[in-house]
């Protein structure tokens, strides 16, 4: 979701700067906006840790004089429910899906306020709307918390032109999806490609959405198309949530 994102921001005429834990993985983002005419640099953060967090911002704007989009496009998930998610798992997850979100509006917003706007998107779930039939505690919680986070703050903020909006992803096929033994036990007893039928059966359109999808819908909430558009929640599901069962 992250890298499409970011992608696609570029080739709308954004400069991008993109941030990964792994720094070969934002310079892989990187290249790949070059190699399409675009304008990007990469850099490296923990984006859990408010240091790190404020030295992001910094080098941001060295590097590019302003900030006017922030997509938080940051998640991690840990299968299990009250009774099996461990207290380190259930920190680590919360720090890492909410506290960075957290951060990095923290440090943002001072700076959009400076500039008189801008656009916030936080990468939700629906799963935090949702039981979507995979036990995930620690997810589905750390996601419900990054929406009223963005409900709150579009409120607090809105008179000054900063808009912060959510994005629910429903059932994606992601690479994160893929590579979590958890969900694809919980799913299919660890058979990728039978989660993936699944999957695609659950959601009333047929099929699963894929990263270009969140992108998409990123683009729209950053862009002055939605400039009347402020803390909603803009499901992007195939229909999913519309389901009972």
């Amino acid at each position: 979701n992250g890298r499409a994102t970011a992608v696609t921001f570029a080739r709308a005429g954004a400069q991008v700067f993109c941030v990964d834990r792994n720094g070969t993985a934002a310079q892989q983002t990187v290249d790949y906006i070059a190699s399409e005419g675009g304008t990007a640099s990469a850099f490296t953060a923990d984006v859990s840790r408010g240091d790190e967090v404020e030295a992001m911002v910094a080098t941001c704007l060295r590097t590019y004089g302003r900030i006017d989009v922030l997509d938080n496009n940051v998640g991690i998930a840990e299968t299990g429910g009250v009774v099996d998610v461990s207290e380190a798992d259930w920190d680590r997850v919360f720090a890492v899906n909410l506290k960075s979100a957290f951060l990095a509006m923290k440090h943002v917003i001072q700076v959009m306020q400076r500039q008189g706007g801008g656009s916030i998107i936080n990468i939700s779930s629906v799963a935090s709307i949702r039981h979507t039939g995979v036990s995930y505690v620690t997810y589905a919680a750390s996601k419900a918390a990054m929406n009223q986070m963005t409900r709150t703050t579009a409120v607090e903020f809105a008179s000054q032109n900063i808009r912060v909006n959510c994005i629910l992803p429903g059932l994606m096929k992601t690479p994160m999806v893929a590579h979590s033994a958890g969900l694809a036990a919980s799913y299919a007893d660890g058979d990728v490609e039978a989660m993936w039928r699944t999957r695609d059966a659950q959601v009333p359109m047929g099929h699963m959405g894929d990263a270009w999808d969140v992108a998409n819908a990123a683009l729209f909430l950053a862009c002055d198309e939605s400039k009347y558009v402020t803390g909603i929640e803009l499901v992007v599901d195939g229909g999913l949530t519309l389901k009972v069962s």
